[in-house]
This record gives structure tokens, C-alpha cells and sequence, in this order.
């Protein structure tokens, strides 16, 4: 098991870089040359590139399909910035991290334990109770394609592609021969080559394959073309510009899935993530991502959705566990607009691939309820055809309602289609 409040190496979520994400007007982004141009003037640097992958950091980067660029601003200049009327807002970049929560097994070894003990003999007296349902891994398959009914499905996810934007992929992992998998890195100075395990682990679980060499079954879109897009770091971090570059290149490439199991525990919606959000669903890409494991309910704390799920128009993903309780980690709404959480996945104690030699792993957290929403996603968008909206709409009112407070689950349990 992984225990995610060890000391990692890297820099904490929510760490400033010192350079300022832009949301430009409309008018704006008519043409490329325009923006380029109005970017140029703006922050007063006569090279504006289109990647963070080929830009010095001393360069303003343009994502012109979601409408924001990212610069380094003195204080003169950024006063200029926010004074602008082309500029709809300014907010400083920051650092994400991938988020994973702690397995059941960590939470059991709370020294404080006692009440998240009570809750969970009463989940487990609930959950053994007459008609009630309490779901395992067996060997064939996963206790969360079981309880979504991803293991029943006759969508593959053909035709559809999902974008993770993680820590990478082992792309020479056994499970992932002969995929159509595109991958790039928008980490500087680093292959797309997953040494952490939590980008190969998210990937496995939204698009892993069918029949794995070894062990059960753990992948949902066992057919679907593949973007991996390295966004976080070895030791999981990644700056807002090197995510922004992802989601564009993800639109760019097709995806009609973006799943990002990534975040920063920030109460107020980040303008930049909206606006891509905003312009991925208007592209047809549904963006998903982990609503945060800033939550310890077992002390009365139920945290908040964090950047960037709490975006209104990215949907953000709860934990369930196995018996489809709300995970102690997984955060619940908040006031703020965007800040509900939309719905819920399995995230506790979750079968999925790693890096080799180990080959598979055990983890949990909001992380790893996120791509079982994105692999089920891609079975709905082969089976309907929908994209972006349409999509959204169809897997909340999909979902498998629970009896648990819409603040923690959104909808409901994410659920594929059926036979």
C-alpha cells in the first residue's frame, strides 16, 4: 500500500511559481497572429510562444484554444495586466500535485482511530445487512468494475480517446502492448516515462486492458486510443502552465475524455480552469477530475473541492468505498459556485496497473475514482455518440443514487451502460 502522508520529495500543491495565469477576452482570440500580438503587448516581451514544452520560462505561453496565457509579471507590469479590459482576470500559477488518499489499511493505523472504526462496523453491519450490497475484488475482476457494471459492458471504448494527464505511463508495461497510445511530456527535462506509478495506476483503471497477463481484470475502455500527457513530475508536482499545455493538446488531439487526477486545496475556482473547462465542453471534451482528499470525516473534518474539479464546468469526482460508503478522505462541496461534487466513484483500495517489475498495485483516493468515471465515460460516448454537455448529462443521470448526502456523492455512483 501506498501511504500517501509519508514525506515526498517536491513541491506542495498550491506553491506559487511567481509567473500569473491571463483569461483573455473574446475579442482577443479571433486569430492567432491577433493574440499572439495583443500577449506581446500585454506583458511587454516580444516572444510569445504556443507550448511551455519550447518556451524559457521567461517567455509568455499562449494556449489560444482555451483562451489563457501565462507570464512572468513585474509588479508594474502586472498592475498594467489587471487594469487591462481585454483581460477578464489574473491569478498567480501554482503548483498541483497528484492526488492519491490513504488505503484502508493506513487508515486503520490511526492513532485516533476509535470513531473511524465505529463508523466503518457500522458501514460493514449496514453493508451486510438483508438486501444490502458489499462488493470485492474476486478473481476475475475488480470490486469497482463490479459495482459500476463496467465488467458487464459490451462498450470497449472503440473510437472514443481519453486523455490522462498524470505523472506518465510505463509505456513498456506488459498490460499496454499493441494500444494506440500517443504520449509527450510537458514536464522540462523529463521523459513520459512513469517512474512514480500514479499516472500508470489511473490509466489502468480508465483503459487498461480487458484480459491482463496476470491477475484480474482492472480496465474499463480496454479499446480506446490512448493520450498520455505527462503534466506531473517524478516526484508528482506540475505547474499550471504544463497542465493548461496538456488539456490543449489534448482537445488538439482528439480526446473526448480528459481525466486528471490532480489538484491543489484551494477554496475559490481558479478563472483559468473554468475558462478551459468551459472551451473543452464547447469543443465536445468532457474534462474529469479527483475532487481532493483533503477530508479526514472520521475527526469531523469534510474538506472542500479543491482546484481544479471545484471549476463549474469540470466534473468532479468523489470516493466511495466497497460498500459504497463515503470514503473518509473524499471531500465534500462547498459553497462556492462549482464547488459541488458531481458524482462518485470507487476509490478505496482500488487494483490497478504500476510500473514494472511490480506490475500492479493497490491505492486509493479521489484519484482513483476519477478514472473509473473516465473509462465509463468513453463506453457512453461509443454507445450514444454524445460529447462534451450532452455527455456530462448523460452519466449523472445515469448514476446509481445512493442513499449518502448529494454534497459528498454529486448524482450518484458512476454507473456503465447497460446490457
Amino acid at each position: 500500500m501506498v501511504d500517501p502522508h509519508a514525506a515526498v520529495p517536491g513541491r506542495a500543491a498550491g506553491t506559487l511559481t511567481g509567473r500569473y495565469l491571463l483569461v483573455l477576452s473574446d475579442d482577443l482570440l479571433t486569430d492567432h497572429d491577433t493574440t499572439r500580438s495583443a500577449v506581446a503587448e500585454l506583458t511587454g516581451l516580444s516572444e510569445v510562444t504556443s507550448s511551455r514544452d519550447a518556451a524559457p520560462v521567461a517567455h509568455p505561453t499562449l494556449f489560444a484554444r482555451l483562451g489563457v496565457a501565462v507570464a512572468e509579471l513585474d509588479p508594474a507590469r502586472l498592475r498594467t495586466v489587471r487594469a487591462d479590459s481585454r483581460v477578464l482576470s489574473v491569478e498567480p500559477e501554482r503548483v498541483l500535485r497528484a492526488l492519491s488518499g490513504p488505503s484502508a489499511d493506513y487508515l486503520r493505523g490511526f492513532a485516533d482511530a476509535a470513531g473511524f472504526l465505529a463508523e466503518r462496523a457500522a458501514a460493514t453491519e449496514a453493508a451486510d445487512a438483508p438486501g444490502a450490497t458489499r462488493f470485492a475484488d474476486n478473481d476475475q475482476v475488480t470490486w469497482g468494475l463490479q459495482a459500476t457494471g463496467a465488467d458487464v459492458a459490451v462498450e470497449t471504448g472503440a473510437g472514443i480517446t481519453v486523455a490522462v494527464l498524470d505523472t506518465g505511463l510505463d509505456l513498456g508495461h506488459p498490460d499496454f502492448a499493441g494500444r494506440q497510445i500517443e504520449s509527450r511530456s510537458f514536464v522540462d527535462g523529463q521523459e513520459v516515462a512513469d517512474v512514480q506509478g500514479h499516472g500508470t495506476h489511473c490509466t489502468g483503471t480508465s483503459c487498461g486492458p480487458l484480459a491482463p497477463g496476470s491477475g484480474r481484470r482492472y480496465g474499463i475502455a480496454h479499446e480506446a486510443r490512448i493520450l498520455v500527457g505527462k503534466v506531473l513530475g517524478d516526484d508528482g508536482s506540475g505547474t499550471d502552465a504544463g497542465i493548461l499545455d496538456g488539456i490543449e493538446w489534448a482537445i488538439s488531439s482528439g480526446a473526448h475524455i480528459v481525466s486528471m487526477s490532480l489538484g491543489a486545496d484551494l477554496n475559490e475556482v481558479s478563472p483559468a480552469y473554468e475558462n478551459a473547462g468551459r472551451r473543452a465542453l464547447d469543443a465536445g471534451t468532457l474534462i474529469v477530475a479527483a475532487a481532493g482528499n483533503n477530508a479526514e470525516r472520521s475527526t469531523g473534518n469534510v474538506g472542500f473541492v479543491g482546484v481544479p474539479a471545484n471549476s463549474p464546468s469540470i466534473m468532479a469526482v468523489g470516493a466511495v468505498d466497497a460498500a459504497l460508503a463515503i470514503a473518509d478522505f473524499s471531500a465534500a462541496s462547498s459553497a462556492i459556485e462549482g464547488g459541488q461534487v458531481d458524482i462518485a466513484g470507487p476509490g478505496v483500495d482500488v487494483y490497478s496497473s504500476w510500473p514494472m517489475p511490480q506490475r500492479t498495485n493497490t491505492i486509493s483516493g479521489t484519484s482513483m475514482a476519477t478514472p473509473h468515471v473516465s473509462g465509463i465515460a468513453a463506453l457512453w460516448s461509443q454507445r450514444t455518440g454524445a460529447r462534451g454537455r450532452d455527455l456530462w448529462t448523460q452519466l449523472t443521470q445515469a448514476a446509481q443514487r445512493l442513499p449518502l448526502p448529494s454534497g459528498d456523492v454529486g448524482a450518484g455512483l458512476v454507473r456503465a451502460p447497460g446490457l
